[in-house]
């Protein structure tokens, strides 16, 4: 029993090498190639659906479209699907679910509702550029203010813009990794440091520019 379980380890973990997701990676761009729009159309249904329902895993898959697509074409289906999605949840919460995010999380509505009072839209902007509250939250709390669909779509999208390119970025530098030194390379090195200083950098820009008056 013991030998059998050694020898499946070996085995498994042949699979569990760089080499291996290199070989996958290129048959799944290969298939990508030959079945473009029917692969992006899934992806971004699947986005879609992964952000409507706020299943955890978004940033993985973020990371997976831009090492299978590239960087403007998984830019155009993340900011899509990733708001479509959020709108969604968005319009669950004011039309469906209100009572239950107003017992779940009635103890957080009062803060989302004093930055909207405050700054209105540009508060959910801020909100998108600097996550004070996590992706899902913020979807279903504002679904509880008065905020617009239209609005919420769109602040939503521009707030989304330089986080998602951040971390698309640092897809597209792990997709061209061939060996493990890659992974300290001063490329892939930079594109997690940016990764890591971007709240920082984003707390800094809003601080500069925010309103005094409310742009609601």
């Amino acid at each position: 029993m013991v030998a059998a379980i050694i020898l499946l380890a070996v085995n498994f973990g042949q699979y569990l090498t760089l080499e291996n997701a290199k070989a996958q990676q290129a048959a799944l761009n290969a298939h990508i190639e030959q079945n473009f729009v029917l692969s992006a159309a899934l992806y971004f249904i699947g986005y879609i659906f992964i952000t409507a329902f706020s299943i955890p895993g978004a940033a993985v898959v973020t990371l997976l479209g831009a090492a299978l697509f590239g960087f403007w074409t998984s830019l155009v289906l993340v900011s899509f699907a990733s708001t479509i999605g959020a709108t969604l949840a968005f319009l669950s919460s004011r039309y469906l679910l209100r009572d239950w995010v107003q017992a779940k999380f009635g103890n957080k509505l009062d803060t989302i509702n004093k930055g909207v009072e405050k700054d209105g839209a540009f508060y959910l902007f801020s909100l998108r550029l600097i996550p004070v509250f996590p992706f899902f939250l913020i979807n279903l709390l504002m679904g509880l203010t008065p905020i617009s669909v239209a609005k919420f779509y769109l602040f939503s999208q521009l707030g989304m813009l330089a986080g998602t390119m951040v971390y698309l970025n640092a897809g597209t530098q792990l997709a061209e990794i061939d060996s493990l030194a890659g992974i300290v390379s001063p490329t892939v090195l930079a594109s997690f440091a940016l990764l890591g200083l971007f709240p920082l950098i984003a707390k800094w820009i809003m601080n500069k520019i925010r309103p005094n008056q409310s742009v609601a």
